[in-house]
C-alpha cells in the first residue's frame, strides 16, 4: 500500500513482486497443512486487499478482471498445486512418516475434516484458470486470450495502466458509476448521453477512440497517447 501511494517504483511489476515477497509468500506458508480448513477463505479475504493495489482498479471490479489483470494466479489453484507438489514428494520418500498415509490412508474420523490424502490434485494451473476464466460471467471477457499472459500495458505507467485496467472492467469515473455510488443525479455525458466507461471509449463523439475497446486493450502507441492525454484540459 505504502509503494502504491508513492510515485517511486509503482510499476505493475515492481507492485507485482512486491505483492508475491511479501504478502503471498507469508500467507500461503506451508498451505497443504491448512488448505482444507474452513478458514481459509480469511486468508483469501486479506490477500484480494492486494489485487486493486497492482492493477489499478477501484474495488467494484469483478475479482476474476482483478487476478488477470494482476497476473496471480487464483488461491485455490496455487495451494492445490503445493498440495500436489507435497503429495508427489511424500510417496517418492518411503522414509517419511506421512507417506504410509498416503499410500493407506487412515479411516475417517470427522466427516468435517477433509485431509490432504482424500482429494486428487491437479498441477495443471493454466488450463484449470483458462477452463474458470471462459465459464466465468464477466464483462469484455473475449479480450483475454488466455488469463495467465501478463495483459498489454503491464509495463505501462501507473495512471495509464490504472485507466485502462477500469476501462476494461467498465468501472471508472464516468457518469453512469458516479450516479450508483450517489455523488452525481444524473448520468449523463458532456455530449448528452449517458456516460458509462464503454461509451466514453466507443461512441462518446468527445472522447472515442478509433477502434473502439478492443485497440484500447491492445495498449499500442495510439492507445496510450489516448489513455495519456484522456481528461487532460
Amino acid at each position: 500500500m505504502k509503494l502504491a501511494g508513492s510515485s517511486w517504483g509503482t510499476n505493475a511489476g515492481t507492485l507485482w513482486s512486491s505483492t508475491l515477497a511479501l504478502c503471498y509468500s507469508a500467507a500461503e506458508y506451508y498451505a497443504p497443512v491448512w488448505s482444507h480448513s474452513a478458514h481459509t477463505g480469511l486468508v483469501d479475504v486479506q490477500l484480494n486487499v492486494t489485487l486493486p493495489l497492482i492493477s489499478g482498479t477501484l474495488r467494484p471490479a469483478p475479482l476474476p478482471w482483478l487476478l488477470v489483470l494482476a497476473n496471480i494466479e487464483p488461491r485455490p489453484l496455487r495451494r492445490n498445486a503445493a498440495s500436489a507438489k507435497l503429495v508427489e514428494k511424500a510417496v517418492a520418500h518411503d522414509s517419511w512418516p506421512i507417506h504410509s498415509d498416503i499410500i493407506y490412508p487412515p479411516p475417517q474420523r470427522l466427516s468435517s475434516r477433509n485431509q490432504l490424502w482424500q482429494d486428487s490434485y491437479s498441477t495443471d494451473i493454466t488450463s484449470q484458470w483458462k477452463k474458470d476464466w471462459n465459464s466465468a460471467s464477466v464483462v469484455d471477457s473475449h479480450l483475454v486470450a488466455g488469463p495467465r499472459i501478463r495483459q498489454p500495458g503491464f509495463d505501462l505507467p501507473r495512471r495509464q495502466w490504472s485507466l485502462l485496467n477500469r476501462f476494461r472492467t467498465v468501472q471508472g469515473h464516468c457518469g453512469a458509476c458516479w450516479k450508483r455510488w450517489r455523488q452525481v443525479d444524473s448520468d449523463l455525458c458532456a455530449c448528452g448521453e449517458p456516460q458509462t466507461m464503454s461509451y466514453i471509449v466507443d461512441s462518446c463523439p468527445l472522447t472515442k477512440l478509433a477502434g473502439v475497446l478492443c485497440k484500447l486493450h491492445s495498449a499500442d502507441d495510439n492507445a496510450v497517447a489516448w489513455l495519456t492525454n484522456y481528461g487532460s484540459p
